[in-house]
C-alpha cells in the first residue's frame, strides 16, 4: 500500500531522524554501522544544502546496488600505490562515498606533510555530491578539490551519441568570518537526479537543461531522461567534462566514459574513478591574510549592484550554507515520492520507518 499516494505531499523531516533511519536501512544491507552512518550522512548533508538530486532520493537505488547490483557492502578502500604526495586508492568495490571519504582524508593527511597531495581513486562506485569531499579540507585550513567520472549522458559538441559524462567538479575554499566558498557543479545544464525530481513532481524543466534522443531541446523531463543532457557553455562544457573525466580515471586506471556502462544497463560495479586534491594554504601564503581576502571577495560580490527583482547576490556556497542552517532548524522538505522510496526500502529490510511515514511524533532539533 502506498503511504504517499501523491508526490505533491511534501513533508519536513528532522535531519537527525532522517539520518538515523537511512543509516539503519544501509546497515540492514550488510554494511558496518560506521560505513552505513557515513553513507547516510553524505546523503542527508546533500539534502541539508538543498541538493536533493544527490540526497536521500538515492536510497532505493543504493539499496539495489548493495543487495543486487554487485557493490560490496563490506568493501574496504586501501592505498594501492604510495608516492608520498601522490597516492592511488583502490575502493575495493565499496560504495563510492566510502572510497571517496577515505581518499580525501588520505590526501588531507599527506598534505599536512607535503603541503599538497592528490589521491586518484579506482575500484569505486557512484559517490554522490562532490561538495561533501571538498569540504572535508575546510577544517584543516586547506583548499579541497574533488572530481569524478560519471555515466555517459552527453554527446561531444555537435554529436548525438552519449559518450561523455557530466563529470562534476567541486572546490571548497575557506574564508574567515564569511561562509566558505563552495562550488559544486557538473558540466551540464542539470543532472539526471535533478531532472528526476522534476519528473516526480510532474513539472517541466528549463529548455536549456536537456535534449531529446535526436538532439532537440526539450522541456519534458521524461524525454530528457531518455535523451541527452545539454552541456553548459556549448563546446566549452563538453571540453571541461572531457578533461575532468580523464583526470578522474586515467591516473588511477579506472573506467572512462562508455567503459563504465550506460544509462540503460547501468554502471559496471567497482569501476568508477575519482580525483581528490588537498592544498595547505599556509604553505603558500599567510593563512589569516588569505582568509581575509576571501572574505573581501565574498563581500564585494554580496554588495555589488543587483539585477532587477533580485534581493541578494551569493558567492558559491553561500545560499547552500543558509539553506543548511534553516533546514537544521526546521527539518528537510522532501516530496512524497522520495519519502515513499525510503519507506518502502525500510519496510522491505525490516527497519523502522514510522517517523518517515509520519506515524510517530518527531521533534525538530
Amino acid at each position: 500500500m502506498s503511504h504517499y499516494p501523491g508526490t505533491e505531499r511534501e513533508r519536513r523531516i528532522p535531519w537527525k531522524v532522517l539520518q538515523t533511519t537511512v543509516a539503519g536501512i544501509f546497515q540492514a544491507c550488510s554494511m558496518s554501522g560506521e560505513d552505513a552512518g557515513l553513507l547516510a550522512e553524505t546523503l542527508v548533508q546533500a539534502d541539508l544544502r538543498g541538493c536533493h538530486s544527490h540526497g536521500v532520493l538515492r536510497v532505493p537505488e543504493y539499496v539495489l546496488k548493495l543487495k543486487e547490483g554487485g557493490v560490496d557492502p563490506a568493501g574496504k578502500p586501501l592505498v594501492a600505490h604510495d608516492a608520498k604526495a601522490a597516492s592511488v586508492v583502490d575502493g575495493g568495490n565499496s560504495m563510492g562515498q566510502i572510497a571517496s571519504s577515505f581518499a580525501m582524508r588520505e590526501a588531507i593527511r599527506r598534505a599536512r606533510e607535503y603541503n599538497l597531495a592528490l589521491a586518484a581513486v579506482r575500484g569505486s562506485n557512484h559517490c554522490g555530491a562532490m561538495a561533501y569531499y571538498a569540504m572535508l579540507a575546510l577544517p584543516e585550513d586547506m583548499i579541497g578539490i574533488a572530481a569524478t567520472n560519471a555515466l555517459p549522458t552527453m554527446a561531444p559538441w555537435g554529436g548525438v551519441d552519449k559518450i561523455l559524462g557530466i563529470n562534476p567538479l567541486a572546490v571548497a575554499i575557506p574564508a574567515g568570518q564569511e561562509d566558505p566558498i563552495v562550488l559544486d557543479a557538473a558540466f551540464s545544464g542539470s543532472s539526471h537526479g535533478k531532472i528526476r525530481v522534476y519528473h516526480q513532481k510532474g513539472e517541466s524543466i528549463p529548455s536549456d537543461w536537456a535534449f531529446d534522443a535526436d538532439g532537440r531541446p526539450t522541456t519534458d523531463p521524461a524525454e530528457a531522461i531518455t535523451g541527452l543532457l545539454q552541456p553548459i557553455g556549448g563546446y566549452k562544457g563538453t571540453g571541461l567534462a572531457l578533461v575532468t573525466g580523464i583526470l578522474s580515471t586515467l591516473l588511477s586506471g579506472a573506467s572512462y566514459g562508455t567503459e563504465l556502462g550506460n544509462m540503460v544497463d547501468g554502471p559496471q560495479p567497482g569501476r568508477d574513478g575519482h580525483f581528490y586534491l588537498a592544498v595547505k594554504i599556509s604553505a603558500f601564503v599567510d593563512l589569516s591574510e588569505f582568509k581575509g581576502r576571501v572574505d573581501g571577495i565574498i563581500r564585494q560580490i554580496r554588495n555589488g549592484r543587483k539585477a532587477p527583482n533580485l534581493d541578494r547576490i551569493y558567492a558559491p556556497g553561500g545560499l547552500e550554507a543558509e539553506t543548511e542552517r534553516r533546514y537544521r532548524r526546521e527539518g528537510i522538505p522532501l516530496n512524497g515520492a522520495t519519502l515513499e522510496g525510503i519507506s518502502r526500502s525500510a519496510e522491505a529490510l525490516g527497519v523502522d520507518g514510522s517517523a518517515i511515514r509520519g506515524e510517530s511524533p518527531v521533534e525538530m532539533r
